[in-house]
């Protein structure tokens, strides 16, 4: 029987891409997980390394409006097939070949595209199937899967960075993305084409632009990512610095530990804020969760020197305070887009969000160096503080907003 013939419930659908969506993404915080190794073997400073960092999704960005775009008009099995390849390639390209900046800039950027095929193509492969609060709690549980994706990919990173050396690290990313197209391309039933393939631009970003419903989803996700995408990069980074500090102070592959420990509780986070969404309103949900993890960031770098287990837990709050608006955010705009331009709103979406994923752990890295390199606590809390700016300033726009809606 093919997976055109074959009747998944919901349940089993999302499932089945929440899985192919976490092995997809073995190789996604390979980087990161191993950057105070890299930076130190590679002479990289931080403005260097938070580019490396960036880059990642700078290839995201480059890919994600023409490939998510497509799935208006092919099936997105396909797309999520190349794309599963492209990951493999960068990984194992990683691993064979990365010798110090350009490279692993080259590579990076390869790997994120891969994700930039995978992610939004993925959740419009599941949410083609499903409607109503169905459809939303799918969404949630899709979009949670990006955090166990990333929390596995940090801890086997560390664990095999510490016990075989970072390149094997890379080899094992590049494995998943070959089970995640398997899953997808075997078990997932076709997907919907709703556009006509005509003339039309592959990438127009006016309609998700000009609609009142869709644009304030777009300007959230794109201050959520900032701050989100900017942590995650220098975590590992940040709690092998406030570990150093300590004598009981862990090693890498700890640290790599504890950040993949934060990162479990971003599928809590995501989940229990889609459902406060759907029960108290998507507005209020995702504007107090997105301003108190923001202010919450301000005090993040200034921790270091603290017993570590206090550095973990204030850690995981403002992670669970990040996630709290992710769900709510994506299921948001996929209710609010059109069916016949969903994929096409999709992309504007996810490109500009990515685009503030790339630019946070860049600035974030020259903001430690400009105050005083990663050995400084004043440099870290700056640091820090620069992710949350956006979030902890939320409160302005949402109140402009309804005051010139009348609401």
């Amino acid at each position: 029987m093919s997976s055109a013939d074959r009747r998944l419930t919901p349940v089993q659908l999302t499932a089945l891409m929440c899985g192919a969506e976490i092995f997809s993404m073995t190789g996604f915080a390979a980087y990161t997980t191993l950057l105070p190794v890299l930076q130190r073997e590679w002479g990289l400073s931080n403005s260097e390394a938070g580019l490396v960092g960036g880059i990642y999704y700078a290839g995201y960005v480059a890919a994600t409006p023409v490939l998510t775009t497509l799935t208006d008009r092919v099936d997105p099995r396909r797309i999520y097939l190349a794309a599963c390849l492209i990951s493999f390639a960068g990984a194992a390209g990683f691993a064979l070949f990365a010798q110090g900046l350009a490279t692993a800039l080259a590579f990076q950027a390869v790997i994120g595209i891969g994700l930039g095929g995978t992610y939004m193509p993925g959740l419009k492969m599941l949410a083609d199937q499903l409607e109503g609060n169905t459809q939303s709690r799918a969404i949630g549980f899709y979009t949670a899967s990006f955090g166990v994706g990333s929390s596995l990919s940090i801890v086997t990173g560390g664990a095999i960075g510490a016990a075989f050396g970072w390149q094997w690290a890379f080899v094992s990313g590049a494995a998943g993305p070959l089970l995640a197209a398997a899953l997808a391309n075997t078990l997932m039933p076709p997907g919907r084409i709703h556009a006509a393939h005509g003339r039309a631009a592959l990438f127009d970003p006016r309609p998700a632009l000009k609609n009142r419903r869709t644009l304030p989803f777009i300007i959230g996700y794109a201050a959520h990512n900032y701050e989100l995408f900017g942590q995650r990069s220098w975590m590992v980074a940040f709690l092998a610095y406030a570990a150093s500090l300590r004598p009981d102070g862990v090693a890498l592959a700890g640290a790599a530990t504890l950040a993949a420990l934060i990162n479990m509780l971003g599928p809590v986070g995501s989940i229990s804020g889609n459902e406060l969404a759907i029960r108290f309103g998507r507005s209020r949900v995702i504007f107090t969760a997105m301003c108190l993890s923001g202010l919450a960031a301000f005090g993040i770098g200034w921790l270091a020197g603290l017993p570590l287990a206090v550095v973990f837990v204030f850690m995981s709050l403002h992670y669970c305070l990040m996630l709290g608006d992710s769900a709510a955010l994506t299921s948001g705009i996929v209710a609010a887009a059109p069916p016949e331009l969903r994929g096409a709103i999709m992309a504007v979406y996810s490109f500009i969000g990515f685009t503030a994923a790339f630019l946070a752990p860049l600035v974030f890295g020259v903001v430690l160096d400009l105050a005083g390199g990663n050995q400084d606590r004043m440099a870290w809390g700056l640091a820090f503080a620069s992710l949350g700016i956006f979030g902890a300033l939320s409160p302005v726009p949402r109140w402009l907003y309804l005051r010139c809606s009348g609401q």
